[in-house]
């Protein structure tokens, strides 16, 4: 078989390169405005960061808000839109990234890399259908063994490869809780003014779980391509 002339080489890089990326490019990374560079995982049609977003930016530059206290009690304000790493620690962030109000999550500046967003509870339902439902795909999100994870760590395979690690989450009284047991995600899936759906698992259990919860709490974030 000939090799491609130069030209033709040329001419095939130029269609790549401008029809632009789909989900079947091999995308191996993202990067976030601060430069944070995050693995991609490819689970069935969807691809999703392999760790949790540790940004404290939003994609127009502005500063995520935080308190000072880390522990300040937010529970009379009505949207606010702030991050903190785990335990008030930022030690944390590196192995389970930041914690993100649900406010903050839905803001026009976009916490997600461009082409990348807060998922849907329709787009983790599809996950976790993907990976045999919701009675089992959470065992096949947890990152194995006990380096980040309390025992038991209950059917962990991370046969997925999403990696999931145990940040815990905040409370709006100010209280960090369950760091090393829980891995809490957002979804962009509103219930009510004050009340929207998260996904998560546990150090106990091997399903995923599902369920509303007050938007001014603070839980980890996971970005999916668009």
């Amino acid at each position: 078989m000939n090799a491609l002339s130069i030209p033709s080489l040329f001419i095939l890089f130029l269609y790549v390169f401008s029809s632009g990326c789909t989900k079947e490019c091999p995308v191996t990374s993202v990067t976030d405005v601060d430069n944070n560079i995050y693995k991609v995982v490819s689970i069935g049609d969807q691809l999703w960061m392999g760790e949790n977003l540790k940004v404290t930016r939003y994609n127009n530059g502005d500063l995520i808000g935080t308190t000072i206290p880390g522990t300040k009690d937010i529970t009379a304000e009505t949207s606010p839109k702030y991050q903190w790493p785990p335990y008030d620690d930022e030690y944390n962030v590196e192995n389970f990234g930041r914690l993100y109000t649900w406010y903050s999550g839905m803001d026009s500046r976009r916490l997600c890399p461009a082409g990348w967003h807060v998922q849907s509870d329709d787009e983790w339902r599809t996950l976790a259908l993907y990976l045999g439902g919701i009675d089992i795909a959470g065992g096949k999100l947890k990152e194995t063994g006990e380096t980040f994870w309390s025992l038991p760590n209950t059917g962990a395979t991370n046969e997925s490869g999403f990696s999931a690690r145990p940040g815990g989450y905040r409370n709006p009284d100010g209280n960090f809780w369950t760091a090393r047991r829980y891995d809490v995600w957002w979804s962009s899936t509103s219930t009510s003014g004050t009340k929207a759906l998260h996904w998560g698992v546990g150090y106990i259990y091997e399903y995923i779980n599902r369920w509303e919860e007050v938007k001014s709490q603070a839980v980890s974030v996971r970005c999916l391509k668009d």
